[in-house]
């Protein structure tokens, strides 16, 4: 008897449903599975016996054969056990086609016949509404993730007999079920913060620069001795920059749902995250990948923060992956087994001493030799730093804004600004692609960010006198434009054309 069962799998951060198809017929005993499967797939067989034969169902001798289709995808992950076992049941009678039509079915089964939790349920959820599935059966440890979406029922069950029950319609065993967990208004809600801007003693400059990236969502990088407050300004940029939007937060948990670090604490991601990598990291590691391609953490920066403190002491050849990203803001992964597209809209924020010892240009206290400030500040590249929109001098700080009784400013007040200027650019952007300035591309600068006379007279002059590239030159105007949403003007002044070169420091 034949039968199929719907089921999703992940590809890339995205999902697709894939179908369980299962025949049961007279001949040679066996149990055979194909459909381009990987290691932990295959052991599925074995699983899924035993599980069936604990909670009380004997598979008899016969020929039976599973496939996992599509094909041509390569199958990962535990995910296939539970409607592996539930397409064995349709298929010897035990239940019928019509207890799982328009039903996703996913989970991992242990021995016992316990239903565990598997990754990536959010994006499968989403495809499974987008497909016109009206029921998702998960495990209970995943069911506040998919419960996320709406318009589409969540069952969660513990054990291979609740999904039975559920199933064939047994009152009774349906009555040992679990309510589908929903979202708690705290993860609804958003995240307090542990750090403030008011903190921060001095770095007036720095923290207008902060405000000016945070606004346009520009890339940026603090240069100063140790001790300046570059890494505290930094880890207090997300108290000003806006909340995810709904379809924002979807997408960002969806790539944690993924990675396998969504759980029942934490079912949807509110707030932007903050990534904070160790130069010790490995390529890999930054961009993502591996035998079967995962996201690595510019991508979980996506829509948030990528702080890289230590500049120049990340490995060049990690540095350099930044390239691709930083400017068309998603990566490209390919691999053996899959080629895989993952989203990479980040902040960068990034910091860096002036030099090894990290006092440059104080002579009474840097002892390194113009050769090695030279060669410290080289190894980060010129097509990277040409990505960097504003670059700002982190002074060191002195012992009167230190004691200073006066407190700095809120971040509340800073991201009211914000918030601001981001509306302008919304009503400036509305129906198109874009979203804030840094997004430009130099074909629409003309178009979004038209210049006066003497505004394009200073901007050439600048232009020629600093030796500027192209990419520089369209960033100059873009930070331009931010100044001007930050001031509320409609226009493009040479005031602010003067404070967004002031960001453009040379080393």
């Amino acid at each position: 008897m034949y039968s199929r069962v719907t089921t999703g799998t992940i590809y890339g951060i995205g999902s697709r449903l894939a179908y369980v198809e299962t025949d049961y017929s007279k001949g040679m005993p066996s149990f055979e599975m194909v459909g381009q499967l990987s290691g932990e797939v295959k052991e599925a067989k074995e699983r899924v016996r035993v599980a069936l034969k604990n909670t009380g169902i004997e598979i008899p001798p016969a020929r039976l054969t599973v496939s996992i289709s599509p094909a041509d995808m390569r199958k990962e992950g535990a995910s296939y056990d539970l409607p592996i076992a539930i397409g064995i049941l349709i298929s010897l009678g035990h239940l019928t086609e019509q207890h799982v039509k328009d039903t996703l079915i996913i989970g991992e089964l242990g021995l016992n016949g316990e239903v565990k939790p598997v990754k990536g349920v959010l994006p499968i959820v989403l495809r499974a509404k987008e497909e016109g599935i009206k029921c998702c059966i998960l495990p209970c440890a995943n069911t506040r993730e998919g419960a996320i979406v709406e318009d589409i029922e969540i069952i969660g069950v513990n054990d291979l007999k609740q999904t039975i029950a559920y199933l064939a319609e047994e009152t009774d065993g349906r009555a040992h079920m679990i309510p589908p967990a929903s979202p708690t208004p705290a993860e609804l809600s958003t995240e307090r913060f542990e750090y403030d801007f008011s903190d921060i003693s001095g770095q007036e400059n720095v923290k207008r620069a902060a405000e000016i990236a945070a606004a346009g969502f520009h890339h940026m990088l603090m240069i100063g001795p140790p001790g300046s407050g570059k890494t505290m300004i930094a880890k207090r940029i997300p108290t000003i920059l806006p909340d995810l939007t709904r379809e924002e937060s979807l997408e960002v948990s969806s790539i944690y749902s993924v990675a396998g670090m969504l759980d029942d604490s934490r079912a949807l991601i509110k707030t932007r995250p903050f990534l904070n990598p160790h130069h010790t990291i490995s390529e890999q590691a930054l961009a993502g990948g591996g035998r079967v391609p995962k996201p690595g953490l510019i991508s979980l920066a996506h829509r948030g923060v990528l702080f890289m403190d230590e500049l120049p002491e990340f490995k060049k050849n990690t540095l350099e992956i930044l390239r691709q990203p930083l400017e068309d803001k998603e990566i490209h992964i390919a691999r053996t087994y899959a080629s895989c597209t993952y989203p990479a809209d980040f902040m960068l924020v990034a910091a860096m001493n002036p030099c090894p010892c990290g006092y440059f240009p104080d002579r009474n206290r840097c002892k390194c030799s113009y050769t090695d400030v030279k060669r410290y500040v080289s190894k980060i590249s010129g097509p990277i730093m040409d990505r960097i929109d504003l670059t700002v001098e982190a002074p060191r700080v002195e012992i009167k804004q230190l004691s200073a009784q006066e407190k700095s400013e809120s971040s509340s007040l800073i991201r009211a600004r914000v918030e601001k200027a981001r509306r302008r650019q919304l009503e400036r952007f509305e129906g198109t692609r874009y979203r804030f300035n840094a997004e430009l591309s130099s074909g629409d600068i003309k178009k979004y960010c038209p210049l006066g006379t003497k505004e394009r007279a200073l901007i050439e002059q600048i232009f020629n006198v600093m030796n500027l590239s192209a990419r520089v030159y369209h960033k100059l105007i873009k930070v331009s434009r931010t100044i001007a949403d930050l001031d509320g003007s409609d226009r493009i002044t040479t005031d602010h054309i003067s404070e967004a070169v002031g960001y453009r420091i040379t080393m």
